[in-house]
């Protein structure tokens, strides 16, 4: 009774017997028509060669040649005049693609009967064991003889196709199918011999593996396609097919260290990068069976004698590796150091952090930067290698409990872990040892190599390590605590970076040289940073960030690294994040005294920093850092404003959720005043971010004022004391706005749209009528609006106070010719008329109602006399021969 899977098996096999015979009757076919060819060609047929099969096109090749011969002979012995150049040259047949049934039945269906035997030899294997059918040594016995005999069937199929002159048709290769097939059969019987069995020792089964991988890699050398290949790759497979239930780790690296030989070997010599990468992914992906129980020292034996096996057979340049281009980095070369390097990182996070395997990871990485300074092919896995002991050692910061480390009276006795025990000090000498190998290695590396990607590489490297392991580092035994040793640590690091920086300032260009420079230029930067990040607290951070914005951009002017400019930009960005992630700059302790607290040094002294930043940068032009420096610049001088506003307006709670008359009209008085000093400031720099920022600011002005000034703000809305009779909150909240808008209206005239001053000029106009209209109230309600009915008296006083603002206009518009002036006195004074017919003439009675209308008839009368006798007078026709009287 056969299972699914035998059922299945010999369904296959049956059908791939089919479309074999079928194949070797086409191929018969094809050998003759190819006969008939060569017999028209008048070829006598030649013998294969006897080192094996060729390509197909080097057949086409020799037939060609052949041609050419013979049509050269026969055109010599004839005395029939040369053809004609277009009939003279040869036909080149280009024959047809395979079909569909031609690829399933030359090619597939060999593929498949390949893997197909393969795996019926392994699962005889098991089904005995499971049976119970035969002994362990009988087992063994079978499976060496099924190994030979399909080793045996390979080669007769080779030496059989050898001698039939359809060898070289791109079919797939049976005897190379059937070799594979024996090759990984073998492999799984010497492996079950002594990993299940017993019967061998390792030294007995590492010969018999080698002799193994040695005879595949001679066979498919012999085979020539790369389906031989198929057969180690399979070796790979072979320990899950045939395992037991107590792995043994030493007996499965030991054979994997093998394998990966073999198929490395074959890569090499054949110039397979196929083989080479699924070698080197099988080796990695081999390292995750028994992570994280206690199983370390083999899973550290296999990536060790992986990374080997690559850097004698695979990189590029080095010892027994391909040739190599200079300057060039090769992908696999690096993708094969860096996979080894991942999985040495992988048994360090998964053996929390053993000593062994931190050894094993130290000398990976140390074997990296070996190899990268003699294979320039694999300077990526110098980056690769960065990263990873970055990733290590921040894990182990993360993964102690520093809590421990920083109690006031230091660790507990017996608990936790001690700033001194054998793991902080070996992670401690490690980074050390990383930290000057990176950066010596990194340094030494510049000026050599003719391509540019290669030292930035090293020196990308030698900055990164060492600052990621300080950090690192610092996490861990600090717990983010202040630290003056960490500071000088980090002061000591600055320095190396500095020296770095000048001496590669000071040396003859060189590729990356430039790149490079600004990388340790950054690095010192970033050190400095981190002293300061160590030894200061709080708030301090963000002053020493934008003072070292201040310094890189003044660097930028002694060492013109286009890279400085951007760092600068960066460190911006930096101090802008910092305040966003805390407004308060020190939480709680920003103090409740009025403007001298912690925002004026938390604001000012970065809004200072960047402008003096963007001064210096703007010396050298006008690019994106610059840009990033002067937004936040004008970033910081607005918030500095508001904040100490909001501080001194609501008793030190910057995170108030409401607002008030003062507070608004403060912030808008603020952004109108520094928006006509960026419009100012815009005319001398014509940047664009002074413009859109002034542009921001008046924007933000007008929003403020409709919603909060002239609506939600109002007195007259809400019973609140505004002050006193002249000096009141309503003097703060629309004179002082009326008076900035104005001027800013002036600022922007004849450099913007004209629609946008006189906008600007009516937003004026109505602050100022505001405030005439709500002093007008004060005066008669009290200091608090809501009070109280409105008489004939208050209504009277209102026209009046308008109608002597239109005139006190007016009057301005003519002394100084301003056409604006005269524009706003007409709009006040038809407000005044609108006010007399729908207010006063309904609600006025007696004598108030008489008076409003009769100054205004007054008024009126005055102010057209006054256009026409002296604003038009001049536009008045003359008569002829006579002179105009002046005043007449």
């Amino acid at each position: 009774m056969f299972d699914d899977f035998g059922f299945l098996t010999t369904v296959i096999a049956i059908v791939a017997f089919l479309f074999a015979r079928k194949a070797r009757n086409e191929v018969r076919a094809l050998s003759a028509r190819l006969s008939l060819y060569e017999a028209a060609a008048g070829l006598a047929p030649s013998p294969m060669p006897k080192t094996g099969p060729i390509d197909a096109p080097d057949v086409a090749e020799v037939v060609s040649k052949k041609a050419s011969k013979t049509a050269t002979a026969l055109a010599a012995n004839t005395a029939t005049p040369p053809p004609a150049p277009d009939a003279a040259k040869p036909v080149n047949v280009q024959p047809a693609g395979p079909g569909f049934e031609e690829r399933i039945g030359t090619r597939w269906v060999v593929w498949v009967g390949g893997l197909t035997l393969a795996l019926g030899g392994f699962f005889m294997v098991r089904y005995s064991i499971e049976a119970g059918l035969l002994g362990p040594g009988i087992r063994t016995l079978l499976g060496g003889l099924f190994a030979l005999a399909l080793l045996a069937a390979g080669e007769w199929s080779r030496r059989d196709e050898r001698l039939s002159a359809v060898a070289t048709l791109p079919i797939a290769n049976i005897p190379a199918i059937l070799t594979a097939a024996g090759t990984a059969v073998a492999f799984a019987t010497v492996y079950a011999a002594y990993a299940l069995y017993g019967f061998l020792v390792p030294a007995t089964a590492f010969i018999l593996l080698g002799l193994i991988a040695i005879a595949t890699m001679a066979a498919a050398l012999l085979h020539g396609p790369a389906l031989a290949g198929l057969g180690m790759a399979a070796a790979f497979v072979t320990p899950i097919l045939v395992s037991s239930g107590k792995p043994d780790y030493w007996a499965l690296y030991l054979y994997l260290a093998v394998v990966t030989a073999a198929n490395f070997g074959l890569a090499r010599l054949r110039l397979w990068r196929w083989l080479a990468i699924t070698t080197v992914v099988f080796g990695t992906l081999w390292v995750l069976p028994g992570l994280g129980a206690a199983q370390v020292a083999p899973h550290t034996f296999h990536v060790i004698a992986g990374f080997i096996l690559a850097t004698l057979l695979v990189v590029c340049g080095l010892l027994y590796g391909p040739p190599a281009e200079p300057g060039k980095i090769e992908g696999v070369s690096s993708g094969a150091l860096a996979a080894y390097l991942f999985g040495a990182t992988l048994v360090v996070l998964s053996s929390f952090h053993a000593d062994t395997a931190m050894v094993t990871f130290g000398l990976l990485v140390a074997g990296t930067l070996v190899v990268a300074w003699y294979a320039q092919a694999a300077t990526a896995a110098v980056a690769v290698a960065a990263g990873f002991v970055a990733l290590v050692f921040l894990e182990w910061a993360v993964r102690g409990n520093p809590d421990l480390l920083v109690l006031p009276g230091g660790p507990l006795s017996g608990m936790g872990t001690s700033p001194i025990d054998g793991s902080v000090s070996l992670h401690l000498v490690s980074a050390a040892i990383f930290a000057v190998g990176f950066g010596v290695a990194g340094f030494l590396a510049q000026g050599r190599s003719v391509s540019a990607i290669i030292p930035v590489i090293w020196s990308g490297a030698a900055v990164f390590t060492p600052l990621a392991l300080l950090i690192a580092l610092y996490a861990r035994i600090t717990h983010l605590d202040r630290s003056i040793p960490f500071a000088i640590l980090a002061v000591i690091v600055a320095a190396a970076f500095a020296a770095a920086t000048e001496l590669l300032t000071r040396r003859e260009a060189r590729p990356g040289q430039a790149i490079a420079a600004a990388l340790f230029a950054t690095g010192t930067l970033g050190a400095l940073a981190l002293a300061l990040t160590f030894a200061l607290d709080k708030g301090w951070l963000t002053i020493a960030l934008a003072l070292m914005a201040l310094g890189t951009a003044w660097i930028s002017m002694q060492r013109p690294i286009p890279f400085l400019r951007w760092l600068a930009a960066i460190l911006a960005g930096l101090v802008v994040a910092r305040a966003g992630w805390e407004p308060r700059v020190v939480g709680d302790l920003v103090g409740s005294m009025p403007i001298f607290n912690w925002l004026l040094w938390g604001y000012g002294t970065p809004a200072a920093a960047f402008w003096g930043a963007s001064v210096l940068m703007r010396r050298r032009g006008d690019d994106a850092p610059l840009r990033m420096v002067e937004s936040a610049a004008i970033l910081f001088t607005v918030l500095l404003a508001f904040m100490e506003i909001r501080h001194a307006i609501n008793g030190g709670n910057v995170y108030r959720d409401s607002a008030g008359l003062v507070e608004v009209a403060l912030q808008v008085s603020v952004a109108l005043a520094m928006a006509i000093g960026l419009e100012r400031l815009r005319i001398r720099t014509n940047s664009v971010v002074h413009n859109i920022g002034a542009v921001g600011l008046t924007l933000y002005a007008g929003v403020a004022t409709i919603g909060g000034l002239l609506l939600l703000d109002l007195p007259i809305f809400w019973p609140r004391d505004i002050g006193g009779l002249l000096f009141n909150e309503i003097l703060l909240g629309y004179a002082l706005p009326a008076v900035l808008a104005l001027l800013l209206s002036y600022a922007v005239a004849g450099r913007r749209a004209v629609a946008y001053g006189n906008t600007i000029a009516g937003f004026a106009l109505v602050l100022a009528l505001a405030y005439l209209t709500l002093q007008v109230c004060r005066f008669y309600h009290g200091p608090i609006l809501t009070r109280g009915s409105t008489t004939d008296a208050e209504q009277y006083t209102y026209s009046v106070v308008w109608l002597g603002f239109g005139v006190i206009l007016l009057g301005l518009g003519v002394t100084f010719n301003s056409q604006r002036a005269r524009l706003a006195s007409a709009v006040v004074i038809a407000l005044t008329i609108l006010k007399a017919f729908l207010i006063d003439m309904s609600s006025l009675e007696g004598i108030y109602r008489a008076l409003s209308f009769m100054c205004l008839g007054l008024v009126l009368v005055a102010i057209g006399w006054l256009y026409q006798r002296i604003l038009f007078s001049r536009r008045l026709p003359t008569a002829p021969g006579t002179e105009a009287v002046p005043g007449s």
